[in-house]
């Protein structure tokens, strides 16, 4: 239940979809495999809706080059670790919500003990062997994948919803090389916006996700465009998905 200081505090979405509505954003627990710039603006959009549980997951600390798009992240907090300098903000914007911070390298021994009981994983990493790790795990535990990458004034989107949609190695089954990327802050919010979106809209079941779809945006042309994608049935991943299996992740 809503107590009275949440029910003012979310009275504008509240009139969106309710307070049944709110009630599941409240109860809904979601991993963040991130704390930069992606993560930043994933968290800070999930955390002022009211997303009653976020575990946000980073091994790094705060560095100068970072300010310029990791926006939890301020001049005082260079040397502290990320997921302590965001933690420490999202409880400053919203004190009702949890936030669970843990400081660990994402890996084979590690990730699957952090995302097993999550409603949703957000994926703000930045190199694809942890995407494709997250990928592999929410095909596994069948929980549903919000994807996001950038690079310079471009990015991408797309959810995934195993056995139902084309999963990460569907899409790329090859990663791109290895880079020290450009990238301008406007550009990490852009796509951290859409995918708080798309977690919003999967937890209150409510319009249409980027399931099946690649969301592109070109930030130079201020254009964004979708390229329809398909699942992979020979997929190493996702392919053996199916039936019984499909009807469960429904």
């Amino acid at each position: 239940m809503l107590n009275e200081n949440e029910k003012e505090r979310y009275h504008r979405q509240i009139m969106l979809f309710g307070e049944a509505g709110q009630e599941k954003l409240k109860t809904a627990r979601v991993v963040i495999a991130g704390a930069g710039g992606l993560g930043c603006p994933v968290a800070t959009y999930l955390a002022v809706a009211g997303v009653g549980y976020l575990r946000i997951i980073d091994h790094d600390t705060v560095e100068r080059t970072n300010l310029n798009r990791q926006i939890l992240h301020w001049e005082k907090d260079i040397g502290l670790p990320k997921t302590g300098s965001a933690g420490e903000k999202l409880m400053a914007i919203n004190p009702d919500i949890e936030i669970e911070t843990v400081r660990i390298t994402i890996d084979e021994e590690t990730a699957p003990g952090l995302v097993r009981d999550a409603d949703a994983i957000v994926d703000a990493m930045d190199n694809y062997p942890a995407r494709y790790l997250l990928n592999h795990l929410a095909c596994k535990f069948g929980i549903p994948l919000f994807h996001g990458a950038i690079r310079g004034f471009d990015g991408q989107a797309t959810t995934i919803i195993p056995g139902k949609t084309a999963c990460l190695s569907c899409i790329f089954p090859k990663a791109p090389p290895k880079e020290i990327f450009p990238v301008i802050g406007v550009t990490s919010g852009m796509i951290g916006m859409i995918q708080a979106n798309e977690v919003l809209k999967y937890i209150l079941g409510t319009g249409k996700l980027l399931g099946n779809r690649l969301l592109i945006w070109d930030g130079l042309g201020s254009s964004l465009e979708t390229i329809q994608v398909e699942r992979d049935p020979y997929c190493t991943e996702c392919g053996h998905i199916k039936g019984s299996q499909m009807e469960k992740l429904k």
